[in-house]
């Protein structure tokens, strides 16, 4: 069953913040399959449209929506990303958190890098203080062990020290 573009873009404007409407609730009241209202906001996320889900709180918004959104507002003023905002349910500050998180993304490899690199320089420090603790132990153990069979060895000769 084919729809015409003006119902489609009418739907899917009501997918759209503020309005931000189920799915499931848009399939009833518009007698339209679920399946259809998935594929039709699959396609517009690919070309690049802002369709976060229904039931997410902007916060619960995936990270390709978040970024999507950065990408919209990238080139607003003051006004217009305000503006921008109240029509999707956002906060100005949300849209800033997000651009300052999506400028880290590429930075990520560099410093998990060198706090990994931090870790197993600890890490290896650490072995080697242990391994040389258990060394030592070692050690001591070996001389305890040596006098008892000496002692045993000694008290076998000349008795257990006892004058009769």
């Amino acid at each position: 069953m084919g729809y015409s573009l003006e119902r489609k873009a009418a739907v899917l404007k009501r997918m759209l913040p503020p309005n931000n409407v189920a799915i499931r609730q848009l399939s009833r009241e518009e007698g339209i399959s679920a399946a259809t209202l998935f594929s039709w906001r699959a396609e517009a996320r690919n070309k690049g449209q802002l369709l976060p889900d229904a039931d997410a709180s902007p916060e619960g918004w995936s990270s390709r929506d978040k970024f999507a959104a950065v990408l919209e507002t990238a080139a607003l003023n003051e006004a217009d990303l305000a503006e921008y905002c109240r029509k999707r349910g956002l906060y100005p500050a949300q849209i800033a958190m997000w651009r300052v998180a999506c400028e880290q993304a590429n930075d990520w490899d560099r410093t998990s890098a060198a706090r990994l690199v931090r870790a197993t320089k600890e890490d290896k420090k650490r072995m080697k203080d242990l391994e040389r603790e258990l060394a030592r132990k070692d050690r001591a153990l070996a001389e305890t062990a040596a006098l008892l069979v000496l002692r045993k060895k000694a008290s076998a000769i000349w008795g257990d020290g006892e004058d009769a």
